[in-house]
């Protein structure tokens, strides 16, 4: 099994900063990438940022410049700098990762419990 452990998740103000944490851990054998996806009231989930275990960084347009998606590949562990957030970034947000389970051979989808960002004054 694999479990997703998130954390940081809360209420901001506009402008100020929120850091995700994501915790990944069970019978992994090998992770490729991990993600921070987010669904807003009323919308589809959307990927928000991307890192994989070589560093390579992949962001939605809404977030560049504000967010840094960041990795420690020893601990299986992501994180999600938020700044200068805004009303629009309110939405639960999920840890992703695409891995692969010892004695499996493809790469999989796993995914986090999610946790809740609210932006507002």
């Amino acid at each position: 099994q694999v479990h997703f452990a998130e954390s940081g998740g809360g209420w901001v103000q506009p402008g100020g900063s929120l850091r995700l944490s994501c915790v990944i851990s069970g019978s992994i054998e090998s992770i490729e990438s991990m993600s921070w996806y987010r669904r807003a009231p009323r919308k589809e989930r959307e990927l928000v940022a991307t890192i994989t275990t070589h560093g390579t960084t992949n962001y939605t347009d809404s977030v560049k410049g504000r967010f840094t998606i960041s990795a420690d590949n020893t601990k299986n562990t992501v994180h999600l700098q938020m700044n200068d957030v805004r009303p629009e970034d309110t939405a639960v947000y999920y840890c992703q990762s695409d891995l692969r389970q010892y004695y499996l051979v493809s790469y999989l989808p796993y995914w986090g419990q999610g946790i809740k960002v609210t932006v507002s004054s």
